[in-house]
């Protein structure tokens, strides 16, 4: 389970973590807004509590036990009925809640589930709950916006590192750029992004003409575009210090591979590194076999 973050609804501190790339919510947080002496269980001895959860795992949950699920509904309503989460999580394969124990322990539903159990507590708390639940969304989009746009700025601007390089070492001097000396620009761009996508930028347009007003380098996502700004450097390195264009690839193919891999083992969420372009770019290190034009 990540690090948890915090929503307060009517003065109630209320903790959401994820797991299993879903937002859950703590719903032992949210009971201390019911007054008098009320526990979890209370909720789940309802038939409609119930029945309502096994609506969810049938829409959401593939390996739910609805065997044991007819079991458990057909005891609903009866005065010696009662199940934990524990229980119920254990007989049914269900997902929607969980118990959890340690540091951020307690119970907690998927959002869908914790909405509802909203309303158990009462019809305002509910739309108070949803309505911070969603400030808090907007809050982390609009920071992962940020973090990728300055990603994006970091990635043009060394760029700029690797142009100088060009010009030093590539191109010969004059006051005034050919034309030829684009194409060495452009080829040294497309050296770069065949080694961390598997593909030039021509060969990306072709590939997705929907995105006609981006390039393959906007529609990156965060640890591309991390990698991207080291490669440029690297890059910029390797033509001053006069390594050929092969060798100068198969380096940065292999270091673009060794660190998208080791940025994947800290991914808890991918839409949370995702570029907010409506193309995708993640790159797949292990089956791309494009090779570059020497």
């Amino acid at each position: 389970m990540a690090k948890k973050r915090e929503i307060n609804v009517q003065n109630i501190p209320i903790a959401v973590v994820d797991h299993n790339n879903s937002d859950y919510i703590s719903i032992t947080d949210m009971l201390k807004a019911k007054e008098g002496d009320y526990f979890v269980e209370h909720w789940l001895r309802n038939r409609n509590t119930v029945e309502f959860l096994g609506i969810w795992e049938s829409i959401n949950n593939a390996g739910f036990n609805y065997v044991e699920f007819d079991v458990i509904k057909s005891h609903t309503g009866l005065n010696s009925f009662k199940i934990s989460v524990k229980e119920w999580a254990a007989r049914t394969n269900a997902i929607g809640l969980i118990a959890k124990a340690g540091r951020y322990g307690g119970t907690y539903a998927h959002k869908d589930i914790a909405f509802e159990f909203g309303s158990w507590i009462s019809p305002a708390f509910k739309l108070y709950l949803i309505k911070e639940f969603q400030r808090l969304k907007e809050i982390e989009s609009n920071t992962h916006h940020l973090e990728w746009n300055f990603r994006r700025s970091l990635a043009a601007t060394n760029y700029r590192i690797q142009t100088d390089a060009i010009k030093e070492k590539l191109i010969p001097w004059s006051d005034t750029l050919q034309k030829s000396d684009v194409y060495i620009y452009a080829e040294e761009a497309d050296l770069v992004n065949l080694a961390l996508f598997g593909l030039t930028a021509k060969q990306w347009k072709e590939q997705y003409p929907e995105a006609a007003t981006g390039t393959i380098r906007d529609c990156a996502d965060t640890h591309s575009l991390i990698v991207l700004s080291n490669l440029e450097n690297l890059n910029a390195v390797w033509i001053r210090q006069g390594i050929g264009k092969k060798e100068r690839y198969e380096m940065m193919r292999e270091a673009a591979i060794n660190q998208l891999t080791s940025l994947q083992k800290y991914l808890a969420d991918p839409s949370t590194i995702e570029s907010p372009n409506k193309t995708k770019i993640l790159p797949d290190n292990k089956t791309l076999t494009l090779r570059p034009p020497y």
